[in-house]
C-alpha cells in the first residue's frame, strides 16, 4: 500500500510516532488510509453541512475495514462572490483546489480518496485532482437544495431570486413581493435547485463513473444522502483492492459518455470549461468541437431550471442521472462497456434502471429537441468558437441581428442595463473579462438576469468572453475565443456595428469588412493590466483561453 510509506520499517518509527500522537493505534495503521477531501465550510450554502457528510462517508470506510482522516479543500460560493471583485477569484479556485489536494495526498501517502465536493469550482477541482493524482477515488457530493416556495405556492431558485432585482428595478415587483423571493428562494443548505454548473458537474460526476447513482440528484437534506455517503465510504475500500484508478475509469469513451449527458440535460456553458480542464489532466484529447459533434447527434431529454420548470428533485424523483443515460442507451449513444466506481460497467449500472416520469425526463423518441442543450458557435468574432446554452433561448432568438452595445466591464453594462440604455435589438458586448482580462473570467448573471427580469429577455442577446452562470438564460453567448485581452476581434467591436447570430446555423459575426478589421487591429493597443499583483497576476500570466478550458500550463 502507499501508506507503507508512513507506516512500515524501523526507518519509518519517526512517521509512526507522529501518526500515534494522532491518536491512531497499530490497528488503524494497518489498514488502508483513506483521505477524505472535505470542502465543508460557513460560508457557502451548499457546503454548511459536508460535515455531516464527511462524517457518514468516515462511517462507511470503517464499517469497510479502512482508517478514515480527513483533510479541507476550499470552496467559493459564486452566488456570494457575484457582482463584486470576488467574482474574479472564482473560476482560478478550481486550480487551488487541484493544486492543493495533491499536495496533501501526495505527502501523506494515502491509499485511497473520497472527495466530498458540491459547488461550482469545488467538484471540477477535485475531478482535475482524482485524474492527476491517479489513487483509488471514489466522489460523493453533498447534494443539490430543495426549489423554493414562495407564497403564491410557485417553486424558485437562484436565477429567479436574480431576476426578481430586475423586475423590480423595471417597476414590475413591488419591495414585499421582491422581499418574499429573498426570503424564500433558497431554503434549504445544498447546491442551488436549477441545472446550474455545480448540480451540471455533480451530474456528469456518474456519468463519467466516478461517483455513484443518485450524487446529483438526491436533495441535500435527504437522508438517502447520508445513506450514499456511507456507501461511498465502503466503495472506496473495494477500489483500493481492486486498484480501480481514476485512469482504468476517465477514458476517452467516458468523456464522451460525459459530453452526451451534458447535451442531453441542458447543462451549464461552464461544463465546456470544465471537461476540457479535467481531460486535460487525464491525458484526453477534449475541444470545443468534440462537444460541437456530440450535441448534433444528442437530444435534449430534460428542461430544468432555468430553461424550464422542473428542478434536480424532480431529476431525481423521476430516476435521476441513470434514468437519463437509459433514455441515451436506447439510442445506442453510450458507451455502456466503460468502467465505473461501482467496480462494475455502465451498462450493467443502467440495467433495470425506469424513466419514472416522461414529463421530467422526455423519452428518447420524443425529446425537445434533436440537438443538445449546448451549442458552440464560430465566425469571425469568435474564431476559435463560443458557447452558448441554447436550450434556454427562446425561439425569437435563435437568429438575430442587432446593433452592438460595447462595455468593457460586467459592472458598466449592468449599470446601463438598470438605467434603461438597453433597448429591444440591440446585442450587447462585454470584453475584457476573460481568463486574462477579467482576470478570472468572471460569471455574468448580474447583466443576463437584468435583462430578464427588465423584459428585455426576448429582443437582446448579450456575448462576452467572459462566461455565465449555470443559472442565465436567454441568448447570452459566452467563452469568445481569443477574448479580447488576447487581441481576439471582441476587443474590435464599435458602437453600432452590426452582429449577427445564428445558432442554429453554428455562427456568430461582426458585419465589418476584413480591410476595416485590419485597420482597427493596427490602430488597437492591449490596455493595462487590471490586476498586477497576487495571485490574479500571476494566472492571468498563466491561463490558456476559454476554448482550451482555461487551463494552467501542467
Amino acid at each position: 500500500m502507499r501508506s507503507y510509506r508512513m507506516t512500515k520499517g524501523v526507518e519509518r518509527a519517526p512517521h509512526r510516532s507522529l501518526l500515534y500522537a494522532l491518536g491512531l493505534t497499530e490497528e488503524d495503521l494497518s489498514r488502508p488510509l483513506v483521505g477524505i477531501v472535505n470542502s465543508h465550510n460557513e460560508i457557502v450554502p451548499g457546503h454548511m453541512h459536508l460535515d455531516k457528510i464527511t462524517e457518514a462517508v468516515r462511517a462507511g470506510v470503517l464499517a469497510a475495514g479502512g482508517t478514515p482522516i480527513a483533510f479541507p479543500a476550499i470552496a467559493v460560493c459564486d452566488g456570494l462572490a457575484m457582482g463584486h471583485e470576488g467574482m474574479r477569484y472564482s473560476l482560478i479556485t478550481r486550480d487551488l483546489i487541484c493544486d492543493s489536494t495533491e499536495a496533501m495526498a501526495m505527502a501523506h501517502a494515502f491509499d485511497g480518496l473520497v472527495m466530498i465536493p458540491n459547488c461550482d469550482k469545488n467538484v471540477p477541482g477535485l475531478l482535475m485532482a482524482a485524474a492527476r493524482l491517479n489513487i483509488p477515488t471514489i466522489f460523493c457530493s453533498g447534494g443539490p437544495m430543495l426549489a423554493g416556495r414562495m407564497r403564491d405556492k410557485s417553486r424558485s431558485c437562484l436565477s429567479d431570486m436574480f431576476e426578481a432585482v430586475g423586475a423590480h428595478h423595471a417597476g414590475k415587483m413591488d419591495d414585499a413581493a421582491l422581499e418574499d423571493y429573498t426570503a424564500n428562494a433558497n431554503p434549504t443548505c445544498g447546491s442551488c435547485a436549477g441545472m446550474y454548473t455545480a448540480n451540471s458537474m455533480n451530474c456528469l460526476s456518474e456519468a463519467i463513473g466516478m461517483a455513484l447513482p443518485g450524487n446529483g440528484t438526491i436533495p441535500a437534506v435527504y437522508s438517502a444522502r447520508l445513506r450514499l455517503a456511507k456507501r461511498a465510504g465502503m466503495q472506496v475500500m473495494d477500489l483500493i483492492r481492486n486498484d480501480i484508478k481514476p485512469s482504468n475509469i476517465m477514458t476517452p469513451a467516458a468523456f464522451n459518455n460525459a459530453l452526451t449527458v451534458d447535451m442531453a440535460l441542458g447543462c451549464s456553458t461552464n461544463t465546456l470549461l470544465h471537461l476540457p480542464a479535467i481531460a486535460n489532466e487525464a491525458g484526453v484529447p477534449l475541444t470545443l468541437m468534440d462537444a460541437h459533434a456530440v450535441s448534433a447527434r444528442t437530444p435534449t431529454l430534460c428542461k430544468l431550471a432555468p430553461a424550464g420548470d422542473s428542478y434536480i428533485e424532480d431529476l431525481d424523483m423521476a430516476g435521476g442521472v441513470y434514468a437519463v443515460m437509459r433514455e441515451l442507451a436506447k439510442k445506442g449513444l453510450l458507451d455502456e462497456t466503460v468502467q465505473t466506481v461501482t467496480g462494475k460497467p455502465m451498462g450493467e449500472n443502467l440495467a433495470g434502471v425506469v424513466n419514472l416520469d416522461p414529463e421530467v425526463i422526455r423519452p428518447s423518441e420524443t425529446p425537445y429537441s434533436q440537438s443538445g442543450g449546448i451549442a458552440v458557435l464560430k465566425g469571425n468574432l469568435a474564431v476559435d468558437g463560443c458557447v452558448v446554452k441554447q436550450s434556454a433561448v427562446v425561439p425569437e432568438m435563435m437568429v438575430h441581428e442587432g446593433p452592438a452595445r460595447v462595455f468593457d466591464s460586467e459592472e458598466a453594462v449592468t449599470e446601463a442595463i438598470y438605467n434603461d440604455k438597453i433597448k429591444p435589438g440591440d446585442v450587447v458586448v462585454v470584453r475584457y473579462e476573460g481568463p486574462k482580462g477579467g482576470p478570472g473570467m468572471k460569471e455574468m448573471l448580474a447583466p443576463t438576469a437584468a435583462i430578464s427580469g427588465m423584459g428585455l429577455g426576448e429582443s437582446v442577446a448579450l456575448i462576452t468572453d467572459g462566461r455565465f452562470s449555470g443559472a442565465t438564460r436567454g441568448a447570452a453567448i459566452g467563452h469568445i475565443s481569443p477574448e479580447a485581452m488576447a487581441g481576439g476581434v471582441i476587443a474590435l467591436v464599435e458602437e453600432g456595428d452590426l452582429i449577427a447570430i445564428d445558432i442554429p446555423g453554428s455562427k456568430l459575426e461582426l458585419k465589418v469588412s476584413d480591410a476595416e478589421l485590419a485597420k482597427r487591429c493596427a490602430a488597437w493597443v492591449c490596455p493595462e493590466p487590471k490586476v498586477k499583483h497576487g495571485y490574479l497576476a500571476r494566472y492571468a500570466k498563466l491561463v490558456s483561453s476559454a476554448d482550451k478550458g482555461a487551463i494552467l500550463p501542467k
